[in-house]
């Protein structure tokens, strides 16, 4: 089996701590990628982004913790009501806190 991250033992475990997990990440790309724009945002457009987020994320994990961060940011997402893609964004940004 192929190790795809390595543990650096210099790194205080506190500071592993405080880093967002692959979930928090996902949902902090997405709102990246819907941007500031007021056009209407759709749940096809929502998982194309998150999709794309998850890949940038988790694409080198094994696929076990790609699944398990994909499930636990879909979770955490707010509910899909009509707004635009830059409000999406926002709550997203909130939900990743909250994470």
């Amino acid at each position: 089996m192929e190790r795809t991250q390595t543990i650096d033992r210099t790194t205080a475990p506190t500071s592993v701590l405080t880093e967002p997990s692959y979930a928090a990440q996902i949902l902090t790309v997405t709102a990246r990628l819907l941007g500031e724009s007021v056009d209407p945002l759709g749940i096809h457009e929502l998982d194309s982004r998150l999709t794309t987020a998850t890949d940038a994320i988790c694409g080198t994990l094994p696929e076990t913790v790609r699944n398990d961060a994909a499930a636990r940011a879909r979770t955490a997402l707010p509910p899909l009501t009509s707004t635009s893609c830059g409000q999406y964004a926002a709550h997203l940004r909130t939900a990743a806190r909250e994470l």
